[in-house]
């Protein structure tokens, strides 16, 4: 059996809100970042991010993060995706702390990975529906900078 191989599917640019801070819950310690718009671009899709959905977030002692993203991308051509983003973040606690305050960090200081799902009735877009869809990102104050690759 031949490695699978990864092939770009799409970048996105997410802009996102203040965080609201629960605090430490039941579950650990819950953030929720609105997520307010941004832009996909790749060859096979091009579209916006729709406002209103969200990353909820568990920070672990340390600073490291689970993260479930959820929102909803607009195609060029009208088609709705809806998009579950789970993944992970982790580094040195000192990077951690400053990116859990908003300050900006190198992206090559931290890990941050994702897994991504795709629900829509698009024809078009139903290949995101039938793949493993791997994502690396990078966090800045207002937005989240998203790369997305498709596992052959």
């Amino acid at each position: 059996m031949n490695a699978p191989e990864l092939r770009f599917a799409f970048q996105a640019e997410v802009e996102i809100g203040a965080p609201l801070d629960f605090g430490d819950t039941q579950n650990g310690h819950r953030r929720v970042i609105p997520i307010t718009g941004g832009r996909v671009e790749g060859t096979r899709l091009k579209g916006r991010i729709v406002p209103g959905g969200a990353d909820c977030q568990i920070l672990h002692p340390g600073g490291s993060a689970s993260l479930d993203a959820r929102y909803t991308i607009e195609t060029d051509q009208g088609a709705l995706i809806y998009v579950v983003n789970r993944g992970v973040r982790h580094g040195p606690p000192e990077v951690l702390d400053r990116l859990n305050r908003g300050e900006r960090v190198d992206p090559g200081s931290y890990y941050f990975r994702s897994a991504a799902s795709f629900e829509t009735s698009a024809a078009e877009c139903v290949w995101l529906t039938r793949a493993i869809i791997l994502g690396t990102g990078e966090r800045y104050p207002d937005r989240v900078a998203l790369r997305f690759w498709e596992l052959l």
